[in-house]
């Protein structure tokens, strides 16, 4: 497929509303890295995620709030430079606290991010699908304070996405649905309702039961199995594959790597690699390579 062009990157509030009425999801991929941008762009994403667990685990850090608003920055600036496609940051809790969903706010805007999505998960935040630590909820109130200094810094063409985890924390749907509701009334133009059930029920049974004002966003990590076209039918404006480029890539690597351990060749055994050329042309799509 051929790269979107620059008017793919309108504003995304108005593009969510569109996908929302055409019950046709936006979808979003993960990228930690240009070479993803420029992958997620040949096939036709229409935006691009940047995931605190990707963005973390390429650093060697854990998804533990240990990202900084630079850390972020430098990978929308990366993804922008390589992809006209929106860019959509994943700031977690924006450090729990409203001065620093500000600065996350502020630098993140400058980079070129079209869209944040803070959750209220409590500070330090948990990968929604960790055993070894339990996920606990912030008050919403904090949440809505949030939105509000985050709103009232990134204006009003930047689409912000307010993530609950009440589900992932073991709350009832109803509890789930009155904090959405509560955050699209401080302000969201999008909610998000994780759910990590692998038989994608309570997805959609989440959609079934939102009479909210804004468009719903989810995350068919735990429920892949449910495309984009049910999804939309079911009510999501936007569907965000989170992670599957970076598992992709480590499989992949992973493989070639067994490869050369057991014949000393990168190229035996049916192992794919790419032209060093094809590697040239992220940064540089005139640049030419003999291999």
């Amino acid at each position: 497929m051929s790269i979107p062009t620059e008017t793919d990157i309108a504003p995304l509030v108005g593009r969510l509303a569109q996908a929302n009425r055409a019950h046709r999801p936006l979808r979003a991929v993960g990228a930690a890295s240009a070479v993803a941008a420029r992958v997620a762009a040949e096939s036709g994403f229409d935006a691009l995620w940047v995931s605190g667990l990707e963005v973390s685990t390429a650093l060697g850090l854990p998804d533990e709030n240990v990202l900084g608003p630079r850390d972020l920055a430098d990978v929308v600036l990366a993804l922008t430079r390589t992809a006209p496609l929106p860019v959509i940051v994943d700031v977690d809790n924006a450090g729990g606290s409203v001065a620093t969903a500000r600065r996350f706010a502020d630098d993140l805007t400058r980079a070129g991010a079209a869209a944040l999505c803070v959750e209220d998960s409590a500070y330090p935040k948990v990968n929604s699908f960790a055993l070894h630590r339990t996920q606990q909820l912030a008050h919403q109130h904090l949440m809505g304070e949030q939105l509000a200094a985050m709103r009232s810094t990134a204006g009003a063409d930047v689409l912000l996405i307010a993530r609950t985890e009440a589900l992932i924390c073991g709350s009832t749907l109803t509890e789930a649905l009155e904090r959405a509701e509560v955050y699209a009334a401080a302000g969201a133009d999008a909610v998000l309702i994780h759910s990590k059930d692998p038989t994608g029920h309570q997805a959609l049974a989440t959609a079934a039961a939102w009479t909210g004002p804004v468009p719903l966003v989810t995350v068919p990590t735990a429920f892949s199995h449910l495309g984009p076209h049910q999804l939309g039918e079911a009510g999501f404006a936007l569907a965000i594959y989170a992670n599957q480029l970076s598992r992709a890539a480590l499989a992949a690597m992973r493989a070639a790597a067994a490869a050369f351990a057991s014949t000393g060749s990168f190229t035996s055994g049916g192992t794919t690699l790419t032209d060093v050329g094809d590697l040239l042309k992220v940064a540089d799509p005139a640049a030419r390579a003999c291999l």
